[in-house]
């Protein structure tokens, strides 16, 4: 592969509370999910985000989550998949107000949190996601965790969808994100992450927390917006990638294959 996606989470800030280096991480990076004000962002946020992307060429997506601001998303919750899937066209509908009033284009929408994770594994919620961003607009890329179910369901329904691996987080054997709160499941050396990344995009492999090896299928790199460590992340990984002679392109030109 020659050509590779990089995103990272952004627009993720709500009210008062400033979380992430949103003007510096998208210096660096080719594909923004938007926070779309469930698990975090905000209108105001949502607008400005939005006009960061479109300053700095960076292609825009959305970035639902579970109705859950107080943990980040990040908690599971017994929704039924007709309930995940109003969830999810109430959100990108609310980012696509946003890029339309600013004359930019929704390309993608990647689920966040647990809602990513459990559908990763979960085939009726799969199901349901991918149907969501059909519905809504079927010229939508779904962006979903390499191997997961969320791919399968995309593929199903007939969307176009990309794979997409982490350069902050730890596997497990089966291919799943290894769950926040385990020691070793976040990775927080900046060395280690772009030997991760060389190494996936290359070899399409990465051990997993276990010692496994891992096949993938590349076309997106996630960084987490949310960390300390993330432009620090992104700029390593966009110059080492640079460096093995491949190229940061959008969402929309790797999955056309440009």
């Amino acid at each position: 592969m020659n050509r590779i996606d990089l995103n990272c989470d952004l627009g993720e800030s709500f009210g008062a509370y400033k979380i992430g280096r949103d003007e510096e991480v998208v210096k660096y990076i080719s594909s923004a999910n938007v926070g779309c004000g469930f698990h975090a962002g905000d209108p105001c946020v949502m607008e400005h985000t939005v006009r960061l992307a479109k300053q700095n060429g960076v292609s825009v997506g959305a970035h639902p989550g579970f109705p859950d601001l107080l943990g980040f998303g990040r908690r599971k919750m017994d929704v039924k998949p007709e309930e995940a899937k109003a969830y999810m066209k109430y959100q990108i509908g609310a980012l696509n107000a946003f890029c339309v009033s600013n004359g930019v284009k929704l390309v993608h929408v990647k689920p966040h949190g647990a809602l990513y994770n459990m559908a990763g594994k979960d085939e009726k919620l799969a199901g349901a996601l991918a149907e969501a961003v059909y519905e809504v607009d079927p010229g939508l890329i779904f962006l979903g965790l390499s191997g997961s179910k969320m791919l399968e369901a995309a593929r199903a329904v007939g969307l176009t969808c990309a794979s997409e691996v982490f350069a902050d987080r730890a596997y497990n054997a089966d291919g799943s994100l290894v769950a926040r709160g385990t020691p070793g499941a976040v990775i927080h050396d900046v060395n280690e992450c772009v030997r991760r990344i060389i190494g996936m995009v290359k070899d399409h492999t990465v051990t997993a927390i276990t010692g496994e090896q891992i096949h993938l299928e590349p076309q997106s790199i996630c960084v987490h917006g949310d960390t300390a460590e993330a432009v620090e992340f992104v700029r390593n990984i966009r110059e080492s990638l640079a460096g093995e002679g491949i190229e940061i392109a959008n969402l929309a030109a790797v999955c056309a294959g440009k």
